[in-house]
């Protein structure tokens, strides 16, 4: 049985720069999601995820040695392409999108398990690379990420008339951002959950509960994570449907 004190008497510096990172992918996945959901794209967030994750693959599969901003320019680029694709099959083809996103996304999966088919730590690192290793990112791995989604909130808040425009090069950079700290399932969970809670609303409501959905969500899974024993990430995205649930339940109340 768990001792719900020590819930909360854990040494928080253990989850200051995990909480940070939740924190920053909720203040641009947010308000990304909603534009998913408007445009009814909803598995761009994984297919996206995922070709960030195997240009990461791609990197490391050329020279092992590559760390840092080869690996991070890596992902971008790969990313990049991605979103330029399908910015140009929305033009082309809108009522076939979902379903190219669909195979775009089959396609990357089933190349990056192909390149780690042969490394000893290759299932390993798949699925380090989907359930993210939160908890060990660090206070100086943020600085970019920080400055990198300060770029991205004042170009979309301060721009809106353009976002049909950059929507997809932003979302590929923000994505491919936090693929590297916290996986492609909460990349996926941060941008759909809390845009779920409030669909529907008027756009600064549902932004607020939105990003009230993802603060809690990754505060309550790190806070349990550690105590109970269980993996950040997957818990995380529990939370965070969890809140979602209840914004749902008490809106239909």
């Amino acid at each position: 049985m768990i001792d719900s004190a020590n819930v909360i008497q854990f040494d928080w510096s253990l989850l200051g720069a995990p909480l940070l990172a939740g924190l920053l992918v909720v203040s641009t996945h947010v308000a990304l999601g909603r534009e998913v959901l408007k445009r009814g794209i909803i598995f761009i967030d994984l297919t996206i995820a995922q070709i960030a994750a195997l240009g990461v693959i791609a990197c490391e599969y050329v020279d092992a040695a590559m760390t840092g901003w080869h690996v991070q320019v890596a992902g971008g680029t790969a990313a990049l392409l991605a979103a330029g694709v399908l910015a140009m099959t929305e033009r082309r083809w809108p009522a076939l999108q979902e379903a190219l996103i669909g195979c775009l996304y089959v396609i990357a999966a089933s190349a990056a398990i192909l390149l780690l088919a042969n490394n000893p730590h290759g299932a390993e690192h798949f699925t380090q690379l989907l359930a993210g290793q939160i908890l060990w990112v660090t206070y100086p791995q943020l600085t970019p990420i920080a400055a990198l989604y300060a770029v991205v909130l004042m170009v979309w808040f301060g721009g809106a008339q353009h976002r049909g425009l950059w929507f997809y090069p932003l979302f590929a950079l923000s994505i491919t951002a936090s693929v590297q700290l916290v996986g492609v399932y909460l990349v996926f969970a941060s941008l759909i959950l809390p845009a779920l809670a409030g669909h529907g609303l008027r756009t600064r409501t549902a932004l607020i509960i939105g990003y009230a959905v993802g603060a809690m969500g990754y505060t309550a899974g790190l806070v349990l994570s550690v105590p109970w024993d269980l993996p950040s990430g997957p818990l995380v995205v529990c939370c965070l449907a969890a809140g979602a649930l209840l914004v749902a339940i008490s809106r239909q109340g």
